[in-house]
């Protein structure tokens, strides 16, 4: 029997004045924490099978169950934690990476919260958003540099492909493959009801999906799963993806489990291989050879739809994001570390990258700076986890913002951080039919509509508290921003002032 080295990381405490046995957990549980044992008529649990996904606890009818950290430790070590002696203890069994889910647990400053609001007093009165009009519509895209006139006088009108937004958030991709069909209906669905757009992720459209192309990104990564020219022809815009802000540097892999017959067929590849990205795009080893693709892809789709560009944030993203604006990109699309994502290296998700704060400022500045700012369109990522997350982002110089584990957490999931292996309890990160249909999309829809109009009407009353009327007005307006508790240094990359000042 092989030696166990670590305690389970979470303990299932259970009532038993209140348990009576009617075995809801055990039918609910995908990762078989619970069982009944018939000879001693009672409910039992393996605790080193859970990972505190909280269904069973929602769902106990009588409230009999709560999971709780273990509280069971090795001896404490400033050096080496519990977390890092379990994970050694792992790979010496398996001899295996390191797999996580979502974004990083680790203790990085976060700068939304270290940036506040200002607010408009007596000489720059505020706005009411119930009685006056507060434009949160946005166009994404190239802007125009200046009034342009026909041979015969009139205003040229003709503007390059833009996509239109009702609101400043959008969805985020997220492939199929890595979440439900039911997960994508929903977010496809939400899309067109709010007048906003969501993104397939690489795993390729389904054909179901098709009709919700006005509102559909569609993406080109490095394995080109589901890439031909219906599909580019079906989205409203294309995003290139290379970079992402939870694995910046690396690909992707999608295990062989998870392809069964409907995502095979979209992503078009075999049933049960594993869905293996490559690390770069094998044609793309420049910025030449980028513009050479966001131009194929261009002239492929007839010049019809704005080009994307998603990279992470890293260290030197404000050069990057500088050659991507000159090389025919109509929007650039920031993803920062804290990003939440289906698999992940662990050492790369906890390790590589910097915050989406930081990358954006710094992108915005120097473009600004060098005078291409209107050349291009940014969209923030990576860790926008309320409306007022979206305002600083806008204030730091996006034009909308990516949400992707806000939608996962509006359909239902828990962040129990265990996407990848497949067994959502909640229906959103698996394919297994079983646990699919535990996700509704017609209330999946609703929810995520719910979230978006609870957002931009909190949007709109931090905007008329600031005396500001519209998202364009506030894009980039630094001035209504003040950090605090920040060094000069971060201050100034921020461009912002500590408050007080």
């Amino acid at each position: 029997m092989p030696v166990n080295f670590f305690p389970a990381e979470f303990e299932v405490v259970r009532n038993a004045d209140k348990c009576i046995k009617c075995r809801a957990c055990e039918r609910q549980c995908s990762n078989e924490v619970h069982y009944y044992d018939a000879d001693y008529d009672k409910m039992l649990s393996k605790d080193s099978s859970c990972v505190d996904c909280q269904r069973c606890v929602c769902l106990c009818t009588t409230g009999a169950l709560k999971i709780s950290p273990n509280e069971n430790a090795f001896r404490k070590s400033a050096n080496y934690t519990q977390q890092l002696m379990i994970e050694n203890y792992r790979q010496a069994g398996t001899g295996a990476v390191l797999l996580s889910s979502m974004g990083t647990p680790k203790d990085y400053p976060i700068y939304w919260d270290k940036i506040l609001i200002n607010a408009s007093q007596v000489t720059n009165p505020s706005i009411d958003p119930l009685r006056e009009p507060m434009e949160t519509k946005v166009f994404l895209g190239k802007k125009p540099s200046g009034i342009k006139k026909n041979p015969d006088g009139s205003i040229n009108t003709e503007m390059t492909p833009y996509l239109e937004l009702n609101t400043p958030i959008m969805f985020s991709a997220m492939s199929y493959g890595s979440i439900s069909k039911n997960a994508h209906e929903s977010l496809a669905r939400a899309a067109t009801e709010l007048g906003t757009y969501y993104n397939t992720g690489e795993g390729g459209l389904h054909k179901d999906f098709y009709k919700y192309g006005p509102n559909t990104i569609v993406q080109v990564a490095s394995g080109r799963f589901g890439v031909f020219k219906d599909y580019l022809d079906a989205g409203a815009a294309i995003e290139i993806k290379m970079g992402q802000g939870a694995k910046p540097g690396i690909g992707g892999h999608l295990p062989g489990a998870k392809i069964r017959e409907d995502v095979s067929k979209t992503r078009m590849i075999p049933m049960g291989t594993d869905a293996i990205s490559p690390a770069p795009h094998h044609d793309i080893y420049s910025i030449e050879d980028l513009r050479q693709l966001i131009f194929s892809l261009k002239e492929a789709s007839e010049y019809k739809k704005p080009v994307i560009v998603k990279i992470a944030a890293v260290h030197n993203v404000a050069a990057i994001a500088s050659s991507i604006a000159r090389s025919g990109a109509d929007i650039i699309a920031i993803d920062g570390f804290r990003g939440g994502t289906g698999a992940a290296p662990t050492r790369i998700r906890d390790n590589v990258g910097i915050p989406i704060e930081l990358a954006l400022a710094a992108v915005d500045q120097r473009l600004r700076d060098e005078g291409i700012r209107n050349e291009v369109s940014i969209v923030a990522a990576g860790s926008v986890r309320s409306a007022s997350d979206c305002v600083k982002a806008i204030a730091l110089g996006a034009d909308a913002v990516y949400i992707a584990t806000p939608t996962l957490l509006a359909m239902g999931c828990h962040l129990c951080r265990s996407c990848h292996a497949g067994k959502c309890n909640w229906g959103i990160a698996t394919q297994r039919p079983d646990l699919v249909k535990r996700l509704n999309p017609d209330v999946g829809a609703q929810r995520l509509v719910n979230l978006v109009h609870a957002w931009d009407h909190e949007i709109k009353e931090i905007m008329g508290g600031m005396g500001i009327n519209s998202v364009e007005s506030l894009r980039g307006n630094r001035l209504m921003l003040r950090g605090i508790g920040l060094s000069q240094k971060e201050l100034d990359i921020l461009g912002i002032l500590h408050a007080g000042e």
